[in-house]
């Protein structure tokens, strides 16, 4: 045995956490079924080829006119 060894420590918020996922055991999968409505999306690799060769250059100063 280590005398050095500390006590096992859990903040407030891992302790929240883990009575919460003891209560509702299915929050993970609900968690990932909400990133997935936002987040997991397939990308149309040609339409963003085309969306990234039609950018106009910004001008260096946006507010200035082309009148002189």
């Amino acid at each position: 045995m280590n005398i050095f060894r500390r006590p096992d420590y859990k903040s407030d918020a891992t302790q929240f956490l883990d009575q919460l996922k003891t209560l509702k055991p299915a929050l993970e999968v609900d968690q990932q079924k909400g990133r997935s409505l936002l987040w997991d999306k397939a990308i149309d690799r040609l339409a963003l080829m085309g969306f990234r060769s039609a950018k106009v250059k910004q001008k260096p100063y946006v507010y200035q006119t082309n009148n002189k």
